[in-house]
């Protein structure tokens, strides 16, 4: 567990993601709503050409370094910006570093693209491995584990050695149960309950609820209206272990992260 939470404030430069796709049509609108993320508080922007929602379709490799390449590199010129780059391509990650990215967030974990763990490791960028259940154009159909928590544990020790056998170093390497890929409202609800178990894999955990279904599930309500319910899933993912937050609303969420720090590390 580190000193404090880290806050991933999420920017999809994709005119279809489930939450906030359209509202950055262009480079100069992306950049400016990074910077917004970074002024309330993001400790990394993540930035994504290629919506992942639930039915989603793959995006041109050109189309989607065409998005995210020119956001990447005017969001990391800033003085301390630590950009990740959200994408399952290896060309896609190698030109989002070379422009400055420093994480490459993988919602594959390395399976999507043979050239993925070569250029990780080349790179010397960390790496997210998350955990999804086919691909996002078909993971929510009829998605079923037999011990959900046991099997991604199990599946994302697989991927991080695969990771280290690639020669990208086991501190660069962070681990995310992917709620809401591939999973329930009540497999995404036990992630969250059980999420310390998680802890064995020996590295930082990412936890990703912003505004996903399983809040709306809860709530009856839409994504515009979840903010109580990804405050909610966030202090207590923070209570389970969680090392970074993938979140939108990047300055609620800083303060409710503080608070729960507060409370879980001690730090008041």
């Amino acid at each position: 567990m580190g000193v404090r939470t880290l806050v991933m404030g999420i920017l999809n430069v994709t005119p279809d993601s489930f939450s906030d796709g359209g509202r950055f049509p262009d480079a100069d609108a992306a950049v400016q709503h990074g910077l917004r993320l970074m002024a309330e508080g993001a400790d990394i922007v993540d930035v994504g050409g290629e919506s992942s929602r639930p039915g989603a379709s793959p995006v041109p490799e050109d189309e989607e370094i065409r998005r995210v390449v020119p956001v990447v590199e005017r969001l990391a010129r800033e003085p301390g910006a630590v950009v990740s780059v959200d994408t399952c391509k290896a060309r896609v990650a190698e030109e989002a570093v070379a422009a400055g990215a420093l994480v490459i967030n993988d919602i594959s974990a390395l399976r999507a693209d043979p050239r993925m763990a070569e250029v990780a490791a080349r790179t010397g960028a960390g790496v997210v491995l998350m955990h999804m259940k086919g691909t996002p154009r078909d993971m929510q159909d009829n998605p079923v584990y037999g011990d959900v928590v046991g099997e991604i544990a199990a599946f994302l020790a697989e991927r991080g050695e695969v990771a280290r056998k690639a020669g990208v170093p086991a501190e660069a390497i962070a681990y995310d149960p992917g709620i809401g890929f591939g999973k329930t409202p009540a497999h995404n609800l036990e992630l969250i309950r059980r999420l310390a178990e998680f802890r064995g894999l020996g590295g930082p955990l990412l936890v990703g609820p912003s505004r996903k279904s399983f809040i709306g599930a809860v709530l009856n309500l839409p994504p515009s209206e979840r903010l109580e319910g990804t405050a909610a899933a966030v202090a207590l993912a923070i209570a389970g272990g969680a090392d970074v937050v993938r979140v939108h609303d990047v300055g609620a969420m800083v303060r409710v992260a503080k608070v729960a720090d507060a409370v879980v590390r001690g730090l008041a």
